[in-house]
């Protein structure tokens, strides 16, 4: 369970975030959407212990990540290209991801095979660095690093934006898979309402960093959603 206690954010006297309370259970698919500035990446940010709040703090499976590292060994991640390396090819750096996690080249190799289609032969054997990719491989490259070394948890930051329709359409069922039949927690961030509410059990929606709605997904969450951000009176 990632639990997310009386997390705020302050720069300044500017108030980023401020988040009571968020208990994510183990095995859900969370999803987190919000216009820009609501605050997403920022929470995300903390969650990674990238930035640390200015009250409160987050557990990850009984670990407080500002207090332990030990919450990265079954937490993989992926907010944005700063995350790669780009001056290794795709091959060097999920070898180097590997071997964070305990895998050998053999090891990686054969992980890597499952991701062919996800892939489309546009990342391996292209002999390319990850910065000289187009956004949407080094997206793709990023989210595969992430799901390496099966982790309990996986913390997405609009894992959807610079994909093309097929590699969202099999990223989402990559995302079921993983909630659904490996029980792993699965955070997403996304401004893809649609994709949200097809992949994510469980909806928060940010406003000006603080929670305005909580939902469990539903078939009239996309619409409701939908209203929320048009700024249409739900009935």
């Amino acid at each position: 369970m990632i639990t997310i206690d009386n997390i705020s954010k302050k720069y300044g006297k500017a108030q980023v975030l401020n988040v009571p309370n968020i208990n994510i259970p183990t095995g859900q698919s969370f999803g987190l959407v919000g216009n820009n500035g609501a605050g997403k990446t920022t929470l995300f940010n903390i969650l990674l212990d990238l930035i640390r709040p200015t009250t409160g703090k987050i557990t990850n499976n009984n670990i407080t990540v500002n207090e332990s590292e030990d919450w990265k060994n079954f937490t993989g991640s992926f907010i944005d290209e700063s995350f790669l390396i780009g001056y290794l090819t795709p091959e060097e750096y999920f070898d180097f991801v590997g071997s964070l996690r305990g895998l050998n080249k053999a090891d990686v190799k054969s992980y890597i095979t499952q991701f062919e289609e996800f892939f489309n032969d546009e990342i391996i054997g292209k002999k390319k660095y990850l910065r000289d990719l187009s956004k949407g491989n080094q997206k793709k490259a990023g989210i595969v690093a992430a799901l390496m070394g099966n982790p309990e948890v996986i913390i997405l930051d609009e894992p959807f934006a610079n994909l093309d329709p097929t590699t969202q359409i099999r990223l989402k069922q990559i995302i079921k898979d993983l909630a659904e039949k490996q029980g792993v927690t699965v955070l997403i961030s996304s401004h893809d309402l649609m994709h949200v509410t097809e992949v994510c059990e469980r909806i928060v929606v940010l406003e000006k960093g603080e929670v305005i709605k909580d939902l469990e997904t539903s078939a009239a969450t996309l619409k409701e959603l939908e209203a929320h951000f048009s700024g249409v009176a739900e009935v």
